[in-house]
């Protein structure tokens, strides 16, 4: 049974989030559904990772095993037939080893932030941007972000639902950089905890605004605990841009 790994953009605003769930369409359902269409099976479409509700993908990747062989460009095609008009595309298929998973062969995940920073509201960027009026400092939020670097116990920065058997993460990357009204976060890690980017998010936004000294990050993640945490950024501007295998 040929295996398949698909590459997958979508605009997570309609959706529950990429699992399935009782309360609503999810990312996963609607590709299950297209494989279902074009493979005549029901099959799991497995997910590198699980974003939340609201959080976009512009590299997300996912593996899936069909009946048959297909050529991959007809697969892609196939595929993004069925999705329409949904906000999903498979922008590439390859065949891989009947080993590869989606989530456990993964070696990194890169995730990016996006905060619209001025008075006006976005007009073009609406539900694809946290909107911050008051403005923000990005060379002390970048300072701040530089002392969450490495091997941690993040428990501060994960959701008191994560259902991680530890917290325990190694963060690779935080940077945060300022492009006119724009200010990007990028974090790179081989795996995050749940919420723990939002989490991080919120807290390097305090920095930013000037509620919180720049020291405050780093001895929130050495209280290890949730209640120092900031607010917990919101899911629209957050984006899975690579998995790196």
């Amino acid at each position: 049974m040929p295996r398949f790994a698909l590459t997958i953009e979508y605009d997570g605003g309609p959706f529950v989030g990429w699992q399935r769930q009782a309360n609503g369409i999810s990312i996963q359902q609607r590709l299950e559904e297209a494989v279902l269409a074009i493979d005549g099976v029901q099959r799991v479409v497995h997910g590198a990772g699980r974003t939340d509700a609201g959080v976009h993908a512009l590299g997300q990747v996912a593996h899936v095993d069909l009946t048959r062989d297909w050529r991959v460009d007809r697969l892609r095609d196939a595929l993004n037939a069925h999705l329409r008009p949904d906000p999903i595309a498979v922008l590439t298929a390859r065949a891989v080893a009947e080993d590869f998973e989606a989530r456990f062969s993964a070696k990194m995940r890169h995730y990016r932030y996006l905060i619209f920073n001025r008075r006006a509201p976005p007009a073009l960027a609406r539900g694809r941007v946290w909107h911050v009026k008051r403005p923000l400092d990005a060379e002390a939020m970048h300072a701040a972000a530089q002392t969450l670097i490495g091997k941690f116990d993040f428990s501060t920065y994960r959701a008191s639902e994560c259902q991680a058997r530890s917290p325990i993460r190694t963060l690779e990357r935080l940077d945060v950089t300022r492009r006119g009204d724009e200010i990007e976060i990028l974090a790179s890690a081989p795996s995050f905890l749940h919420h723990q980017v939002r989490s991080l998010v919120g807290s390097l936004e305090h920095v930013g605004s000037g509620k919180w000294p720049v020291e405050e990050p780093r001895r929130a993640l050495e209280a290890r605990s949730r209640a120092r945490c900031g607010l917990v950024a919101p899911a629209q501007g957050l984006y899975l841009i690579a998995v790196d295998y």
